[in-house]
């Protein structure tokens, strides 16, 4: 795991006029996360624009079979951005992040280029996919720590607002997605929208 350090300094001006300065660092941890080169990503086609400090994170999940295992996931991850490049004509990858049912979370677009994931929210937002369909059961206990684990890390680098609301995907399109096994579980995780 990457360990992130938050900086807080703390200034005390003591009676006597001395400054002392105090620095605190305190680890974020954040999940393992595998880069593009690392899972044999290709190159994108164009540049699709940059995102900050959105405030949505948004839940999918790929609807492919489920990985357990690094070269499982890297080859499910190859396949995806093959799909969504091919046939669906896209720059990229069109998610910023997904995560194996090995615990790994796997860059698409990263923390910085706008996805290709809910029409209307690209541009403020993180899009996870979950690797696997989830209609009639969770990712486990290690996915779903690691995507968890993934929107503090991004909050703590500045990438996600501290104040971010999560949505699934079919709270924004006409889709399945996440499934509805995986839609069931985030409603019950923190900073949930019901009503985006």
């Amino acid at each position: 795991m990457l360990k992130v350090f938050s900086i807080f300094l703390i200034i005390f001006v003591s009676i006597n006029g001395l400054c002392i300065l105090i620095l605190y660092l305190i680890p974020i941890e954040c999940p393992r996360i595998v880069s593009r080169e690392q899972w044999g990503a290709v190159p994108p086609k164009n540049d699709s624009g940059s995102i900050a400090k959105v405030p949505w994170v948004v839940i999918h999940h790929s609807a492919t079979i489920n990985c357990t295992t690094e070269a499982a996931c890297e080859r499910l991850m190859r396949s995806i951005q093959n799909f969504h490049m091919e046939t669906n004509d896209w720059d990229d990858i069109g998610y910023n992040f997904m995560v194996g049912e090995n615990g790994a979370v796997y860059t698409g677009r990263g923390w910085t280029t706008q996805g290709a994931h809910t029409v209307g929210f690209n541009s403020r937002s993180i899009g996870i996919a979950f690797i696997g369909t989830f209609i009639d059961k969770i990712p486990n206990v290690a996915a779903r720590a690691a995507a968890r684990q993934l929107i503090q890390c991004g909050v703590s680098l500045a990438h996600i607002h501290p104040q971010y609301n999560i949505i699934g995907h079919r709270q924004a399109a006409l889709t399945e997605c996440p499934g509805e096994s995986l839609f069931h579980e985030i409603s019950n995780w923190p900073r949930f929208e019901p009503n985006p």
